[in-house]
């Protein structure tokens, strides 16, 4: 769902547009999300990089960036070789070659920035409706209370529209209560670029050293919020605490210059997909499951997904 929303944004049609022959846009974000965030040994003893030679990993990055290239390749062509008179809603290519235009904007660029867009915004939005939606079936209080807001809202309507965002203040408090537990990427790198020194002169960090920022650690540090691991919308109810990047308790798009340039793209596709979720649907889990059993681990990568899928069970509700 999140592949579709950004691929319409990206290239006027979901799933990429139909552009190219052989694996499918979804297929090649995949391999890339994953080579990614896999363990790479050459990042951390540069010296050992024969090693991934060896284990496939050079060839798997390898065919990734042929395989990407070669589909943007595809895909800007179309843009360019369609006409203004065929080529309806402009989308983010559209306005990317207009500004190629009037710059000097390269197509290694493009294809760069297109890469950042897909990768930043597809996974990241789908790991936290998947957790919003695990935090909800475990919490089933918090779920009905979720559900009545959303439908009384948008009764009568098909759908929930972003128009209905603004009103869903419970439904804002859950999805900041799921970014809270589970921000997307809990790693953030940056780079300092002169040295530093911090805590009162008990660190000192040379220029040019790659620091990570824990969010994780730092959205459930206990000195900071009580009863940290619960997952409790009803605590952002009176709270000023926000996740644009005023806060440095709740860090989910990071903050200042370098911090997710997509946060309003991303907030608008999770409230919405979850919003509806809510709205056109009951949700239950399988037969001789209970809450207290979902698997609630998490995977490896850069972006943290459960390690386990999801599996519940819809029943769709006529509103």
């Amino acid at each position: 769902m999140s592949n579709s929303v950004v691929s319409r944004a990206a290239f006027g049609a979901p799933g990429g547009g139909g552009a190219g022959k052989g694996k499918s846009f979804k297929e090649i974000l995949f391999e890339t999300q994953c080579l990614v965030g896999e363990f790479n040994v050459a990042d951390y003893y540069p010296g050992m990089g024969w090693v991934n030679r060896i284990n496939g990993v050079d060839r798997r990055i390898a065919e990734s960036r042929r395989d990407l290239e070669g589909f943007f390749e595809r895909v800007i062509g179309e843009h360019r070789d369609r006409t203004a008179a065929d080529s309806g809603e402009g989308d983010i290519i559209d306005v990317l070659l207009r500004v190629q235009k009037e710059s000097e904007l390269t197509d290694d660029q493009l294809k760069a920035i297109l890469l950042d867009v897909f990768v930043a915004g597809t996974d990241t939005s789908t790991a936290t409706i998947v957790w919003t939606m695990t935090e909800l079936i475990r919490n089933p209080t918090v779920k009905r209370k979720a559900q009545r807001e959303v439908r009384e809202i948008a009764k009568g309507k098909p759908m929930v529209e972003e128009s209905d965002l603004p009103k869903l203040s419970y439904l804002k408090q859950v999805i900041k209560g799921s970014f809270r537990l589970h921000p997307p990427v809990p790693m953030v790198p940056r780079e300092t670029t002169e040295p530093c020194t911090i805590d009162g002169g008990r660190y000192h960090i040379p220029a040019e050293t790659r620091v990570f920022f824990n969010l994780a650690a730092m959205s459930a540090d206990p000195a900071v919020w009580e009863n940290p691991r619960e997952f409790s919308p009803e605590r952002f109810e009176e709270s000023e605490v926000d996740f644009r990047g005023k806060h440095f308790e709740l860090l989910p798009f990071g903050a200042g210059r370098r911090g997710c340039p997509g946060i309003n793209f991303s907030i608008l596709v999770v409230e919405l997909a979850v919003a509806n979720l809510l709205f056109r649907f009951d949700w239950k889990l399988p037969e001789g499951i209970s809450a207290e059993e979902v698997d609630m681990n998490e995977s490896l990568g850069i972006v943290m997904h459960k390690k386990t899928p999801l599996c519940l069970i819809a029943s769709l509700v006529n509103n």
